[in-house]
């Protein structure tokens, strides 16, 4: 079993994810191969706050160009996890 910390990479700080918190959602980037059970538990267990649900979705590369070689980025997994009423993720602005 994973801990908690190779379960959840990092709490994804973009315009949307932004938006989201003020409805009491988070996004985060997530290990691939986690389902929503782990995410879930490793949320609760490093925040302290109580998870109402969780939303997955895999994200596919994109495909890329570096001169005149062709290549694509790699893909990736994030949730959105939606929190009891009244709890908060304390997010640092760095």
């Amino acid at each position: 079993m994973k801990i908690s910390y190779d379960i959840i990479k990092s709490l994804l700080r973009t315009e949307k994810g932004t938006r989201l918190m003020r409805q009491n959602k988070y996004l985060f980037l997530v290990d691939k191969l986690a389902n929503k059970i782990q995410i879930k538990k490793a949320v609760e267990d490093m925040h302290k706050v109580k998870v109402v649900s969780v939303n997955v979705m895999n994200v596919k590369g994109k495909p890329r160009r570096v001169r005149y070689k062709l290549g694509h980025t790699s893909g990736w997994k994030k949730a959105m996890v939606t929190l009891k009423e009244g709890d908060v993720i304390e997010v640092v602005s760095t």
